[in-house]
């Protein structure tokens, strides 16, 4: 028997003919010893040496003894998923318990194929499964996306009777979220008799998971009026992402509030996740206040600092952390790279943007992705630069992907250069691009050159290909709750007041020297359509809602889907000044700070 496994040592497994003097006594304190050293077990060697004795014993048997150490192999830290499954293997008749181990210990170790095999196997032999058995399974279809699978096994879920299992609902809120079936997650979330802490946390990850962040806001906010929840710390971190991506700094200071109410000690991913929500909020002051005050920091804080006070446009500052990161001893890598080249492009530096492009091949020995030839090409088509942008492209040792063409044809549509804006879009056209954006681009313009046949042209083919174009909305926090205007918006409960703000606003615009520019309303209409046209902007119509609803000297957030046109910024300058207000406005991946007449931006953007 030299060299054979003690599993392939068949006759180990019945009970040996023990000594007469062995009583019953003697051997159930055998048993407890041999499972004591069992849970003693640190490392799969001791694992191996109470396995030999549970065998040597004749414990095997005992489906006690086996389902323990099938267990303590399978789901421990030092345990070995190939070993485990070696002695399930050897099981005659195995039982729910057993099957339920093996099902988790796949999904724990990411065989989430493997964990579906199994489920399989269980009902194949006849072995009813428990409440234990679905949710890892949920996970696992979660995993894979595998919304058929899940939908399958939810069935086998009412067919076993386990429809209302807490623990089993919460799984399926999960698994219907991670599979991109929010209205699936919704349903088992309102038809639940119980909720917990974890019901609650299931449906705020399953909106996030869907970048539904209004809705996060929502949930959260009933799940708040209940008053009879405290929420986990990962609902919290989800709830920061939410005010982040929403610009919602008001509710944001109330999530982190609660998370100093909640927590001990923040470690450093809430801590980054507190600064990204602050300075994406606008508010960068708060956001450097607690990334000097943090005692650790990693690459993700200096990259979430870097990228904030590049969208705020202190391009020199964020050179400054660049420079804080490397003293500390900190390498950096490719997505840190991304947040200092964008902040030279945001800064117009275009020089230093050049030399960290330089030192990040020679010093640091990280090959350039498209990415951070996207953000070359953008910071030179920021200052004008639109004809060494083309060189610099057809020069890539890299085909150049729709980001690099994408960069290219918006730094033409700034500055009005359709000759170079043709080309980028051809090259975006002939890889398929599915972005609405790009041929909307190209339309408007064909539209400010009046080219209106190029324009039809451009937009029969967008219906042909059925791409809609998203329509342009601005967010405004008032009250702690989320406004959202979109242009020419006639829904909002409170539009006729709104209006009437906008006719008292451009009233007082005409002192101050006001004409709208026409020239932004890219459509083969009269000036006086033109004119009512950007009355309506839904920046315009957010800040409208603001004056009227919070009072004087309050400061008016936004955060706007697309990008801000010219009328709207030279509007909001002077609004600053009548109104004695400062207004931030973030568009999309750049504030604008107005104060007095005057932009953040210097007009660079």
């Amino acid at each position: 028997m030299a060299g054979t496994s003690v599993l392939q040592q068949t006759n180990f497994f019945s009970p040996p003919a023990y000594p007469p003097q062995f009583s019953e006594l003697n051997l159930r304190l055998k048993e407890q010893q041999c499972l004591s050293l069992l849970k003693r077990c640190k490392n799969l060697e001791d694992f191996k040496q109470a396995h030999a004795q549970i065998v040597k014993w004749g414990f095997f048997w005992n489906s006690f003894s086996a389902s323990n150490l099938v267990a303590a192999c399978a789901l421990s830290d030092w345990g070995s998923l190939d070993y485990a499954c070696s002695i399930f293997q050897q099981f005659h008749d195995p039982g729910t318990f057993e099957f339920n181990t093996m099902i988790r210990a796949h999904v724990k170790d990411m065989n989430f194929q493997d964990a579906l095999v199994f489920y399989y196997e269980m009902l194949e032999r006849g072995v009813e499964p428990d409440n234990f058995t679905y949710p890892a399974l949920f996970k696992a279809c979660a995993w894979l996306k595998a919304k058929e699978e899940g939908m399958q096994i939810h069935g086998h879920v009412f067919k076993f009777g386990f429809e209302s299992d807490l623990y089993v609902q919460n799984s399926l809120i999960n698994m219907y979220g991670k599979c991109g079936e929010i209205q699936h997650s919704c349903a088992v979330f309102e038809q639940m008799d119980e909720k917990s802490v974890a019901s609650w946390s299931a449906i705020i990850a399953a909106n996030a998971s869907l970048g539904m962040w209004y809705e996060c806001l929502m949930v959260f906010g009933n799940m708040s009026s209940e008053g009879c929840w405290r929420p986990e710390e990962s609902t919290l971190v989800t709830l920061l992402s939410a005010c982040t991506h929403l610009g919602a700094l008001d509710l944001g200071k109330c999530t982190h509030g609660a998370l100093l109410r909640n927590i001990s000690e923040l470690n450093v991913i809430v801590q980054t996740s507190l600064i990204d929500m602050y300075v994406k909020c606008g508010y960068l002051e708060k956001g450097l206040s607690l990334f000097k005050k943090m005692t650790k920091r990693n690459q993700m804080s200096y990259t979430v600092m870097i990228s904030g006070l590049a969208m705020q446009g202190h391009g020199e500052e964020a050179l400054g952390i660049y420079s804080m990161m490397l003293e500390e001893g900190l390498d950096p890598d490719d997505v840190v790279y991304v947040g200092v080249l964008s902040s030279c492009s945001h800064a117009g530096l275009v020089d230093e943007g050049f030399n960290c492009f330089d030192r990040m091949k020679s010093e640091h020995g990280i090959e350039p992705t498209a990415q951070h030839y996207g953000c070359m090409v953008d910071l030179m088509g920021k200052a004008g630069m639109i004809n060494e942008a083309l060189e610099f492209i057809n020069s890539m040792p890299i085909k150049p992907n729709d980001v690099v063409w994408r960069s290219l044809l918006s730094a033409c549509r700034v500055h009005c250069n359709l000759e170079i804006g043709e080309i980028a879009a051809k090259h975006l056209f002939e890889s398929n691009s599915q972005n609405a954006g790009d041929y909307v681009i190209l339309s408007n313009m064909y539209a400010r050159a009046e080219k209106w046949v190029e324009v039809a042209k451009i937009r029969t083919e967008m219906a042909r290909k059925g791409f809609n174009q998203v329509p342009g909305f601005s967010l405004v926090e008032v009250g702690r709750r989320i406004h959202k205007f979109v242009s020419q918006d006639t829904s909002h409960p409170r539009c006729g007041s709104v209006y009437e703000m906008i006719h008292q606003m451009e009233w007082q615009l005409k002192f101050e020297g006001y004409s709208p520019d026409t020239s932004q309303v890219l459509l083969d209409v009269d000036e006086e359509e033109k004119r009512q046209r950007l009355k309506g902007h839904s920046q315009k119509l957010a800040i409208a809602f603001a004056l009227i609803h919070t009072s004087k000297g309050t400061p008016i957030r936004i955060a706007r889907n697309l990008r801000m046109c010219s009328d709207c910024h030279t509007y909001t300058k002077l609004i600053s000044i009548i109104y004695e207000r400062e207004i931030t406005v973030r568009d999309r991946n750049q504030f604008h700070h107005f104060k007095n007449g005057t932009c953040s931006c210097r007009d660079y953007w």
